[in-house]
């Protein structure tokens, strides 16, 4: 009897069972906060007053994008220290306050050809995610590259508010196209790997479903707006 504890730890079908069961609670948080991010950006098209207040103050929206990225730092450093009931909450409310800020969208872009973009981000997305889950190659010197290459893509962008200048512009599209397609490969793969690093129900393995969910949304999210830049249709 003391020996089935080990036997089961060790079987290969408890564990791919596991596995899987860990990857699909991933993408359920992550489909969650699509669907979160774009019921918000709907309900704030709806509400004209908050549409002024957000996009006619750019202090106001600068402090939501501020806030933004540091709710990503807050949950991604601290998410050890939280409860699954509070890291769930708080990528709710980035999901919601994204949402927010990226109602503009629909302002900007014709809808059809939002949802267009959101089709081929889908397919591009499910694509690089199966190579990711499925591929035997080891993607962490690809993701270390990766993820030096978005930090110059990071400054490139910000130095381009000031200067506006187009070359950068599409410069930037077409890198930041190729990063987050791998990204979103080497994310998944890491996911894959997360999921042998914690016992399945702890607060720990939920918590690093969340974890990877967010990895997942920000790679879906900032992949939807560069390629939105190539196909998405202006009003």
């Amino acid at each position: 009897m003391s020996n089935k504890p080990y036997q089961s730890f060790g079987n290969p079908d408890i564990a791919l069972a596991r596995q899987n069961t860990f990857v699909v609670r991933v993408y359920g948080w992550m489909t969650l906060g699509l669907v979160i991010t774009a019921l918000a950006s709907f309900y704030t098209l709806t509400q004209q007053g908050l549409l002024a207040a957000v996009f006619s103050n750019p202090l106001l929206l600068w402090g939501l994008l501020i806030g933004e990225v540091a709710l990503v730092v807050v949950i991604s450093a601290g998410i050890n220290r939280f409860s699954p009931a509070v890291a769930s909450a708080l990528f709710m409310f980035y999901a919601a306050l994204n949402g927010v800020t990226l109602s503009f969208i629909l302002l900007i872009y014709t809808a059809s050809s939002a949802a267009q973009t959101f089709i081929i981000t889908a397919g591009t997305f499910g694509v690089m995610s199966a190579y990711g889950y499925l591929t035997k190659r080891d993607l962490t010197s690809l993701g270390n590259l990766l993820l030096m290459a978005l930090l110059g893509f990071l400054l490139a962008s910000v130095v381009n508010i000031f200067v506006g200048s187009a070359a950068i512009y599409w410069v930037t599209t077409f890198l930041g196209i190729i990063i987050f397609v791998g990204l979103v490969a080497y994310d998944t793969q890491k996911i894959k790997q997360m999921s042998t690093l914690t016992t399945e129900g702890t607060d720990a393995n939920k918590n690093g479903a969340i974890l990877g969910a967010l990895r997942l949304y920000l790679d879906f999210v900032n992949l939807f707006l560069l390629l939105l830049r190539l196909f998405g249709r202006r009003r």
